[in-house]
C-alpha cells in the first residue's frame, strides 16, 4: 500500500496573495531617512565621483573621522562580484548594470549630516509573486565601516519591504566573508545553510551562505 501523501499547506489569506499584484518586479524608488544615513535611489551622474573617492584606497575624511591609505581590495571589494576599480568609469560600468536590472534597484547610502555618499545597498532578486526579495550587493567605504551605518541601512530597508507586504527578505554572502555573516546574524537574520559551488567569482569558487528573515520575525524584533 502506497504511503499517504502529506496534505498541502493551507492556502494563504486572500489579502496576502493580493499583495503580489501591487508590487512591481523592479523595486520602486524611495527615500529612507534615519539618524545616521539617508538611503535614496542611486544617481550615477551626481554620486559616482564621491563613491569612487570613498572606495579607491586613498585617504578620506568626513567630519571628525578620517582614514589613511588602505588596500581597497581587502577593505571593500574582496567579496564583491567586481572591483577594485582603477577608474571612476570602471565603477560606473559595474553600477550601471545594477541600475538596469529589471528585478533590482541600487540605493546610494549618504552620511546624514553631510549628504556625502559612503556606499551602496541594493534590493535585488525581487520576486513579487512569491513576496520575497534580497538585500545584496552592499558595500561601504572604510569611512563608514564600524559606525553603525550598515545596521541602520539594513533596518530601514527591512522596515520598507515588510511594510510593502513582502514575507521574506534574504541575505546572501560568500561563505568566507565572516564579517558579513556576523552582521547578518546581528541584524536578526537566520542562517539557513551553505550552497556549495554556487558561483564562480573573479575566477574563484564561491560557496554562498544563505540567511533570511520573515515578516513575523521582523515584527517580533520591532516590538522588543
Amino acid at each position: 500500500m502506497a504511503a499517504e501523501l502529506p496534505t498541502p499547506a493551507p492556502r494563504l489569506p486572500a489579502e496576502v496573495l493580493a499583495k503580489r499584484d501591487a508590487l512591481a518586479k523592479k523595486p520602486e524608488p524611495v527615500t529612507l531617512t534615519g539618524h545616521l544615513v539617508i538611503v535614496e535611489p542611486l544617481d550615477l551622474e551626481s554620486d559616482l565621483d564621491a563613491l569612487y573617492a570613498v572606495s579607491n584606497g586613498e585617504p578620506f575624511a568626513l567630519g571628525d573621522r578620517s582614514v589613511e591609505d588602505y588596500d581597497p581590495e581587502a577593505r571593500v571589494w574582496r567579496y564583491m562580484a567586481a572591483g577594485p576599480f582603477a577608474t571612476p568609469d570602471a565603477l560606473r560600468a559595474w553600477l550601471e548594470q545594477q541600475t538596469l536590472a529589471d528585478d533590482g534597484r541600487p540605493f546610494v547610502v549618504r552620511d546624514a549630516p553631510t549628504g556625502t555618499p559612503v556606499g551602496v545597498a541594493n534590493l535585488i532578486a525581487n520576486q513579487p509573486h512569491h513576496l520575497k526579495i534580497e538585500l545584496g550587493s552592499i558595500w561601504y567605504g572604510p569611512i563608514a565601516q564600524g559606525t553603525g551605518m550598515s545596521r541602520e541601512v539594513t533596518y530601514l530597508l527591512l522596515e520598507h519591504v515588510f511594510r510593502l507586504g513582502y514575507r521574506r527578505a534574504e541575505w546572501k554572502c560568500d561563505a568566507r566573508n565572516e564579517a558579513s555573516r556576523r552582521a547578518a546574524l546581528s541584524y536578526g537574520f537566520t542562517f539557513e545553510g551553505v550552497q556549495d559551488a554556487h558561483y564562480i567569482v573573479k575566477g574563484r569558487n564561491r560557496d554562498t551562505a544563505w540567511y533570511r528573515i520573515l515578516d513575523h520575525e521582523w515584527a517580533g524584533q520591532r516590538s522588543t
